[in-house]
């Protein structure tokens, strides 16, 4: 969930990745739970994660990370009127949710923190909205 205040900020984690054994800044989200239509898993995860309900949530983008050896469609949501709800819930190596700039993200992406699929291709799909 790209996750959008009044100011062009954008709601972002940092949280260790144990497999890659590094930090990293993400988009909140994760797993389409059975039964779960993927924008109730986005809205889910954003509460979970970060303690954050979004008043208006619409689809950004759909795409394949792997396509040629994977079939696993990632979905990622824009969100608008965010609202603190709470604590964040899950404590999976995340640290509390910031606010950054979104025009700041091309450069945290160049220098390598923000890395992993699903953040840079929903942070460029809303910067190329924004444009």
């Amino acid at each position: 969930m790209v996750l959008l205040d009044d100011r062009t900020r954008v709601l972002l984690l940092r949280r260790y990745r144990f497999v890659q054994g590094r930090w990293g800044w993400e988009l909140p989200g994760g797993l389409v739970d059975e039964g779960e239509e993927p924008c109730e898993a986005a809205a889910r995860e954003l509460e979970e994660q970060a303690g954050y309900r979004a008043g208006e949530v619409r689809h950004l983008v759909s795409f394949q990370p792997v396509a040629e050896s994977v079939d696993g469609e990632h979905v990622v949501f824009i969100g608008r009127d965010g609202e603190r709800v709470g604590d964040a819930i899950s404590s999976e190596a995340i640290e509390p949710a910031e606010w950054v700039s979104l025009e700041s993200v091309p450069g945290m992406i160049v220098a390598g923190q923000v890395w992993n699929s699903g953040s840079v291709v929903g942070l460029l799909q809303a910067l190329a909205e924004q444009a």
